[in-house]
């Protein structure tokens, strides 16, 4: 929490030209404490993988979910240390520290359970995305063929009418590209009407599997036999 305060902070061209000097250092520290963690979770890997070689256990942890963290959390940091980089990319780099806020949620019960939840109803959501991905390419180009003649501007080919198609479908509807022929008008409705269910089927997923996860939590608490509550 504080590397991301810090990485926060230093935002701030002020506190950045009067603090650099203690800027550098807590990054510093804080990357040597995550390589440290990071190292020896890497050397106890076959205690976590019991019975599997030590460097496919470690494999294993390099490639998950809070392995990739670990390495964008510090990547950062020494990359520019090894190989020349251009420094506007090295600046963009540096966003990548905010990913240590992901760390939390291997210590975090609320944030782990959202992980799991994400996890559980990957195959729904991914279908979702799937789907959400075919309407918005259809919408597309249906409004490419209406609004091309009239606004070649604003929808010059199928790719720049994605933008309105992604804006329209998920409800948000900036309203910078919008159409102005009757058909476009007519496509633009029924695609305004189905961004409502595009938003509301991965929530109503997520949203029951939240629940489904709560409840199995709650039940586990008391014992399956007598039902007392367990220490």
């Amino acid at each position: 929490m504080l590397s991301v305060l810090a990485v926060i902070l230093e935002s701030f061209d002020s506190l950045r030209r009067s603090y650099s000097i203690e800027f550098t250092l807590f990054e510093t520290f804080s990357v040597l404490i995550f390589t440290i963690e990071y190292l020896m979770r890497l050397a106890t890997a076959d205690l976590k993988y019991r019975g599997q070689n030590f460097f496919v256990a470690a494999g294993r942890i390099m490639i998950s979910f809070y392995g990739l963290i670990d390495i964008a959390a510090i990547l950062p940091f020494y990359l520019p240390l090894l190989i020349s980089l251009d420094l506007r990319f090295v600046r963009i780099l540096r966003l990548l520290r905010l990913f240590r806020a992901l760390k939390l949620a291997r210590y975090n019960k609320s944030l782990a359970l959202v992980i799991d939840v994400l996890k559980d109803k990957r195959p729904e959501l991914g279908i979702t995305v799937f789907v959400t991905f075919i309407l918005m390419l259809l919408a597309s180009t249906l409004m490419y063929f209406a609004e091309h003649d009239a606004q070649p501007v604003e929808y010059p080919n199928i790719v720049g009418a994605f933008w309105w198609a992604v804006t329209t479908l998920t409800t948000v509807g900036y309203g910078d590209v919008y159409p102005i022929t009757v058909a476009g008008k007519i496509i633009a409705s029924f695609m305004a009407i189905l961004g409502i269910a595009v938003v509301a089927l991965p929530t109503g997923i997520i949203s029951s599997a939240f629940f489904d996860k709560t409840r199995a939590s709650k039940k586990s608490k008391f014992c399956p036999h007598c039902g007392e509550p367990l220490d």
